[in-house]
């Protein structure tokens, strides 16, 4: 059995009974004050999040401020079916099939992205409508108008990153690009990361691969 579950806010998903599991009951995207003196106690060395995208976003955060994502590996039990993170790391969804694999399952380090603002994206970061230029490393990914730009962490071992980039306003399929880093300068939008819009327009964004990965548990049990 395997660490510490962190309940979050009142639309996580109820958890199965699990004899031993301790379970702690935390807000709706945790932070420094619920989170850190969790991570402090002695023998922490897996967390598992029941909870939304943003939850696991906020509580990986926390591990990278303190220092601690190659010491602790995360599982994931997503309370909405649609979750970006558990779509793209092939989770499943099902919060009994879902607990049971994150406390058992095989630890499978994935790419780990911020941003300039001190933030992390677990899941999935958009725009759109917006109008700018952008580049995803070296390459010209938008230079005008776009219905929309979706970005990922990269779940084919490539560089790091999948930007996709709809220019078109109907029946435009998106160019899709790879690379380390995605930066776009534009006309003042809202980036919206792991579902959670960010508090102000801005005209430079960047989200980049960090230098380490997250250990997520994604393994068969």
């Amino acid at each position: 059995m395997r660490g510490l579950v962190l309940v979050c806010g009142r639309g996580a998903p109820a958890l199965p009974a699990v004899e031993g599991l301790r379970v702690e009951t935390v807000g709706e995207r945790p932070g420094k004050a619920e989170v850190d003196p969790l991570l402090a106690e002695p023998g922490v060395d897996h967390v598992t999040v029941a909870g939304t995208d943003a939850d696991l976003a906020a509580v990986v955060l926390r591990l990278l401020r303190k220092e601690k994502l190659g010491a602790v590996s995360v599982g994931f039990v997503p309370a909405d079916p649609a979750s970006a993170v558990a779509g793209l790391w092939r989770l499943p969804v099902d919060p009994a099939a879902a607990l049971a694999l994150a406390l058992r399952g095989e630890v499978d380090p994935v790419p780990l992205l911020r941003d300039d603002s001190g933030g992390v994206l677990v899941g999935r970061g958009t725009f759109g409508p917006v109008r700018g230029v952008a580049y995803c490393d070296d390459a010209v990914a938008l230079r005008g108008p776009a219905r929309s730009i979706v970005v990922e962490p990269d779940d084919e071992g490539g560089p790091g990153l999948v930007a996709r980039v709809t220019r078109g306003l109907i029946f435009k399929r998106p160019a899709t690009v790879t690379g380390r880093a995605f930066q776009l300068g534009c006309i003042p939008a809202i980036p919206v990361s792991d579902g959670v819009p960010h508090p102000r327009a801005v005209k430079r964004w960047t989200w980049y691969r960090h230098t380490e990965d997250l250990r997520l548990v994604r393994g068969l049990p």
